[in-house]
C-alpha cells in the first residue's frame, strides 16, 4: 500500500474546504497525506484510525486534528446504524491561511498552538468532541461566510482542551513553515513519502531543494528536528504497523515491503520505536 499524495482543491467562493463524505459501504483504507491541515470528525462509524506510526481504534464522534502532510487514513469496521452511512465531516485550511488569520487577530493566539501541536496529530477527548459535535455537523448546510465564522468557533473551542493527547511520535508530520521555505519544503516531503519504500538518497533531495548536501541537513534538521535517516525509519515502522494489524503477510516480506533488506535490522528498528517486536506488536494489537 503506497502513500499517496492527495491534491486538496478550495472553492472559489471560500478560503478553506470541507468535505461532507458518505459511504454506504465502508471506509476503505487509503493511506495519504497532503500540505493541507484537516479536521475530520467522524459519526456512525467505528473501526481503526491509522496516523503517522500510531494506530488506533475510532468510534462514533471521533474528532482528530491533523497538522501538514502527516500521513493518515481511517478505515471502518462497522456502523453503528446499519441503514445509515459512515460519516466524515473533514475541513481543510492551508498554514498560509492560518498565519494570516493570526497576523492580524491576536484573540486567535491560543488557536495557534493548537496547531503547532498538531504537526504530531490530536485526538480530542470525547467531552470535547461531544461539545462540539452539532456546530459540526450543521456546518455543510450554512453558506461560505457563515461556515467560516463557525470553523473559527470550533478552533477557538479546541484551542481549550486542557490536555490534547498527541498521536504519534515527536516530528513525524511537517510543522507549519513559513511562506518563503513553503514550496522547498513541499518538493522536500512530497518526494521523501512517495518513494521512502525504496533508497531515499540525500543527493536527490537536495537538488529538489535546490541546496548543498550541509544545507539540505541543516534545512532538514531545522524543520523537523529529525535527521532523514529518523524521519524515513519513522515511515517506514508506521506502514509496517499498518500491515501487520490489516493483513497476515509474513513478518518477513513485510519488512521488504517497508524498504528493509535485512530484517534484522528491520526488527531492530521497530522495537527501538515500538518497544516491542514485529510479533509481539500483532499479538497484543489483535488481542
Amino acid at each position: 500500500m503506497n502513500l499517496l499524495y492527495e491534491k486538496v482543491t478550495i472553492p472559489m467562493d471560500a478560503s478553506w474546504a470541507m468535505l461532507n463524505r458518505r459511504l454506504e459501504r465502508e471506509i476503505p483504507f487509503q493511506w495519504h497525506h497532503h500540505p493541507e491541515f484537516e479536521l475530520t470528525m467522524t459519526l456512525n462509524s467505528r473501526g481503526h484510525r491509522y496516523v503517522g506510526d500510531t494506530i488506533e481504534p475510532y468510534e462514533d464522534g471521533d474528532l482528530v486534528l491533523l497538522g501538514p502532510n502527516l500521513p493518515h487514513t481511517w478505515c471502518s469496521a462497522q456502523k453503528l446504524d446499519p441503514d445509515g452511512p459512515h460519516v466524515a465531516l473533514v475541513m481543510w485550511f492551508k498554514s498560509e491561511w492560518a498565519e494570516a488569520l493570526f497576523a492580524v487577530l491576536t484573540e486567535l493566539k491560543l488557536v495557534a498552538k493548537l496547531l503547532t501541536t498538531a504537526s504530531r496529530g490530536i485526538v480530542f477527548s470525547k467531552a470535547t468532541a461531544q461539545n462540539i459535535r452539532p456546530v459540526i455537523e450543521v456546518m455543510p448546510t450554512l453558506g461560505p461566510a457563515e461556515r467560516l465564522t463557525r470553523l473559527l468557533d470550533v478552533l477557538t473551542v479546541l484551542a481549550l482542551e486542557k490536555e490534547p493527547r498527541c498521536l504519534t511520535s515527536p516530528n513525524l508530520g511537517q510543522p507549519a513553515v513559513s511562506a518563503p521555505d513553503q514550496a522547498r519544503i513541499d518538493r522536500i516531503f512530497e518526494h521523501i513519502h512517495t518513494h521512502y519504500q525504496s533508497e531515499v538518497l540525500i543527493t536527490q533531495l537536495a537538488d529538489l531543494a535546490s541546496l548543498s548536501l550541509s544545507g539540505f541537513h541543516r534545512f532538514f534538521r531545522r524543520h523537523t528536528q529529525l535527521t532523514l535517516t529518523e524521519y524515513v525509519a519513522r515511515l517506514r515502522i508506521g506502514q509496517a504497523c499498518s500491515l501487520l494489524t490489516s493483513t497476515e503477510l509474513p513478518v518477513a516480506y513485510i519488512s521488504d515491503v517497508v524498504g528493509y533488506s535485512n530484517l534484522a535490522h528491520f526488527n531492530r528498528q521497530f522495537k527501538a520505536l515500538k518497544s516491542s517486536t514485529p510479533r509481539e506488536f500483532r499479538r497484543r494489537f489483535s488481542r
